[in-house]
């Protein structure tokens, strides 16, 4: 702990904001939420009357204090106030913990309270995982005096973090509901994930029903009621209720970012002209996260992040230009756009199964089949969407063509010059299969010319998630992929690898049709990719040419 809390003093020493208060305070009271329930809030300002620029949060994580209260000291010192309030049952606030539900009501009772506090000049809400889904849980109740808002690491479509193309996001979600419960739970983590029928994992393995947990195994589609109606309906239309300014910052590896790429395109027209979406090249933790890289230009200093935006917004009372700022990897360098970039032109490669390559344009007719065992799945290496799981997330050094049989590996010749992938990959995969439901996964890397593979994106999709699927029947399966920044450098080779499963960055498909955690057994199947003229299977990528 005392290291963390010196890395975050050492953050603010080199921020480039000097110190400008030598004196301090600071207090704590219990503020009332309208149901009667007070929650604990502490509090740092400079010494004096004010009023002074705010900064304010609100957490669940009462571990964290000592890093929240390092914050406070520090901002006071450079002449902010902050208002730190723990959530409902946790860090000496009352009532009972549960989480999200509470969040919007006794959100809304906190900043107005804090709005009327005669010291608080102006307010700016910052906010990283949780701390940021409470920010954007009051994002239509903000009192005049909040100015701008700062999330991190969170997205408010909650069914985009929760599945992919019909496959459920274990590493993210079971990890954190066994660790959410409100009981200790001492279950193995790998043996709940793979436990059949699933949805039953709760009162097998947990001790216990856990109603909110079965609804997110169980509502496998964007449009089921329950994405649509209560919380989760209020979260995604919170963007749209935005008024003011907002910074949202992201990780290319970050488990949310796909949320968070969606809550920023939904921002109201107001929010929108003024607002900043910052992709940098870390994991959830702003852990760096590309090997085989240099990277000596990540900018990824949460502290720094936030000063930067809170002294044009709140300090400076300025109105931000519209930006969309993203860190290319393999280019070490941030470029700038005034909306989301898209390559281009458009680059496909396709696959021949014949020689195993990726060629620019359909090849010979062909197949190549595997067979897929959900009772040995693919492991999650060099992943997007990992937590729990959290070694394996990044863009990472991945295993030789042909490291397993069910793995299929399919290399372009070395590229001609640089090319950058930028915005959103597209798998197109012609396959059959023997069984009436199955998966498909699609990793899109980079080989460079000492024969090191590093994976760029990656995806899975469910065969019959769109539309009943009879056995041996061809269909064309589409495969996107989260959008990317990522310099492919002259002279490397591009690799797709195809199977059936990732785990467990994603649940392991049963072969069997249904919702997946219903299914009680699992079988084996003979997957087949085919390729040509009439099944033109291919890679598409977003793309700019040589430098730029």
């Amino acid at each position: 702990m005392a290291e963390r809390v010196q890395k975050i003093r050492n953050s603010y020493e080199h921020s480039g904001v000097p110190v400008c208060f030598d004196k301090t305070e600071q207090g704590e009271e219990k503020t009332a939420c309208r149901d009667g329930v007070r929650l604990r809030v502490f509090w740092y300002r400079p010494a004096g009357a004010g009023p002074f620029p705010t900064i304010v949060q609100r957490s669940c994580y009462p571990g964290a204090e000592p890093d929240y209260r390092v914050h406070g000291e520090e901002l006071a010192k450079r002449g902010y106030a902050y208002l730190c309030q723990f959530c409902r049952g946790t860090g000496g606030s009352e009532g009972e913990w549960e989480p999200n539900v509470r969040e919007p009501e006794d959100g809304a009772d906190f900043i107005r309270w804090a709005a009327e506090l005669p010291w608080v000049k102006s307010i700016g809400y910052w906010g990283c995982s949780y701390l940021a889904s409470t920010g954007w849980a009051i994002t239509g109740v903000l009192p005049d005096k909040v100015k701008s808002m700062l999330l991190s690491h969170y997205g408010t479509e909650r069914f985009t973090s929760a599945y992919q193309n019909g496959l459920f996001r274990h590493d993210i979600l079971t990890a954190w509901a066994m660790g959410n419960a409100g009981r200790k739970i001492e279950a193995d983590y790998l043996e709940s994930c793979r436990f059949r029928p699933h949805k039953e994992v709760d009162e097998a393995l947990w001790g216990g029903r856990l109603p909110w947990y079965r609804d997110w195994v169980t509502n496998t589609h964007r449009q089921d009621p329950y994405w649509n109606e209560g919380f989760w309906k209020f979260m995604a239309d919170a963007p749209r209720k935005l008024q003011i300014p907002v910074c949202i910052v992201e990780g290319w590896y970050d488990h949310h970012l796909g949320s968070a790429m969606q809550s920023f395109q939904n921002l109201s027209p107001k929010a929108a002209a003024h607002s900043k979406l910052l992709v940098g090249c870390w994991n959830h933790g702003f852990g760096p996260c590309a090997e085989g890289k240099e990277q000596n230009h990540l900018e990824n200093n949460e502290v720094i992040q936030m000063l930067a935006w809170f002294e044009e917004t709140l300090r400076q009372e300025r109105l931000p230009e519209r930006s969309v700022e993203w860190y290319v990897i393999g280019e070490d360098r941030w470029r700038s756009w005034k909306d989301l970039p898209k390559g281009q032109e458009t680059e496909s490669f396709y696959l021949d199964t014949e020689g195993f390559s990726l060629i620019q344009e359909p090849g010979r007719e062909g197949s190549h089949s595997y067979v897929y065992d959900p009772e040995n799945p693919v492991p999650s290496h060099g992943a997007e969407s990992l937590f729990s799981t959290f070694q394996e997330v990044g863009s990472l050094l991945q295993p030789e063509p042909g490291y397993r049989e069910d793995v299929l590996s399919f290399l372009s010749d070395p590229l001609p010059e640089d090319l950058t992938v930028l915005g959103q990959v597209t798998a197109e995969l012609y396959v059959k299969s023997e069984a009436e439901d199955t998966a498909f996964t699609a990793k899109l890397m980079e080989v460079t010319p000492e024969g090191k593979s590093y994976n760029i994106r990656g995806s899975i999709a469910t065969l019959a998630y769109e539309a009943p699927y009879h056995p041996g029947e061809v269909r064309k399966l589409c495969i996107p992929m989260w959008d990317v920044a990522y310099r492919v450098k002259k002279g490397s080779r591009l690799r797709l690898d195809i199977s059936s499963s990732d785990f467990p960055q994603y649940a392991v498909h049963s072969n069997f049709p249904g919702i997946w955690s219903e299914q009680e057994h699992t079988q084996k199947a003979r997957q087949t990719i085919l390729t040509g003229e009439n099944c033109p299977t291919r890679i598409v990528l977003p793309v700019e040419r040589g430098g730029n």
